[in-house]
């Protein structure tokens, strides 16, 4: 089996609640994402989707992944895409860095591996634990009292994992931080998520006012060695995000006891079969583990999915149901949340089918 041409969508994805804001100011309305399609000799199809959260967030932007492609894709002709150890390494060798472009390439490939071999994307990942995966809610930055009737909204739906965000002003987030705790119950787990955006005193504060409260601490500052010093300041359980960008710095941090949690995001470390290294090594060591990517529609979704639900139970500290969030459905057969969880497809690979009225026009073709 061969690949014959590589060709990208751009899809906008408007947000049910109108904005989603975060540390430092930063909001979207509408994320942009590229929907890849991989086609093969043989007949099979797969597609894999990319979409930063905007282009300020991480050293990735949804022009980006389109323009990378455009150097990548004529790499990969003729490459057969079920095999993935070598499609990498020449994705590597073609366009050094830039792992959110080789993302949806791969996603596209596991899709085809499914759909060959007649297997959910799942099975081949190791294997379904447990009936179904939690999911967390993560809560756009808001007034104290505004956040606090969002969640209650959520946990209403089945929600009990709650990413607040948080990251501006210190006095603002510990306000938030404490009107939130009040309308959980002891069990429903709460994540301040600071996104980079404090700094080291501010951090300090934060972490001292609410030290009476059972809550996480995830990624209070920009650098990995700003967060390491407020984890070994504070008794909160600990997670990092941003600063876990690849295999090595994951080693490095777990040789620092640096986090109790780490954030996955599929895209961020270039695909399912980068992810899945990492997951597995996480696993191997025992480190707790959400599986996430930076944003998406129902692909990543579905991606998300089959990445966690493959995780064993007692390391999947959460995930998350992007295709929920945003107003447009873009492929049938994604999984839908239901109670707080969804469910990996049983479908041959990763078990979706794009709606091509929605996809619209390829804005770039290889082939």
């Amino acid at each position: 089996m061969k690949i014959t041409r590589i060709a990208a969508y751009r899809v906008l994805l408007p947000l049910v609640e109108g904005a989603y804001r975060w540390s430092g100011g930063k909001s979207v309305t509408v994320f942009d994402s590229t929907v890849v399609e991989v086609d093969t000799d043989s007949g099979l199809v797969g597609y894999g989707e990319v979409c930063p959260l905007g282009p300020s967030y991480l050293p990735a932007y949804a022009e980006g992944v389109r323009t990378g492609l455009r150097q990548l894709a004529p790499h990969l002709m003729g490459h057969d895409p079920r095999q993935l150890g070598k499609l990498n390494r020449v994705m590597d060798r073609a366009l050094k860095g830039h792992p959110y472009v080789k993302s949806g390439v791969d996603m596209a490939c596991w899709d085809i591996v499914g759909k060959a071999t007649g297997l959910p994307v799942v099975d081949l990942l190791g294997g379904r634990f447990g009936e179904s995966v939690r999911l967390y809610r993560a809560i756009s930055q808001e007034p104290p009292e505004q956040m606090a009737r969002t969640v209650a909204r959520y946990r209403s739906e089945g929600y009990c994992c709650f990413q607040l965000k948080v990251g501006s002003s210190p006095d603002d987030d510990i306000r938030r931080i404490r009107a939130v705790r009040e309308v959980l119950e002891p069990s429903d787990i709460l994540v301040a998520d600071a996104n980079t955006g404090w700094t080291l005193h501010e951090a300090m504060r934060v972490t001292r006012a609410v030290a009476d409260l059972d809550v996480y601490i995830e990624q209070p500052c920009l650098t990995y060695e700003e967060c390491l010093s407020i984890r070994r300041h504070t008794n909160h359980p600990f997670v990092l995000d941003e600063s876990i960008d690849s295999l090595e710095m994951l080693l490095r941090a777990r040789n620092d006891l640096a986090m109790d949690v780490v954030n996955l995001k599929i895209s961020k470390l270039g695909g399912i079969t980068k992810t899945k290294q990492v997951r597995d090594l996480c696993v191997a060591m025992g480190i707790a583990m959400t599986i996430e990517d930076s944003w998406g529609g129902d692909i990543v979704t579905a991606a998300i999915a089959h990445l966690a639900h493959s995780t064993p139970e007692e390391l999947r500290f959460t995930s998350t149901d992007f295709n929920s969030y945003v107003t447009v459905r873009l492929a049938e057969g994604a999984p839908q949340r239901a109670n707080g969880t969804i469910e990996a497809s049983t479908a041959p690979g990763l078990g979706v089918t794009p709606i091509h009225e929605v996809l619209g026009d390829v804005v770039l073709e290889v082939t």
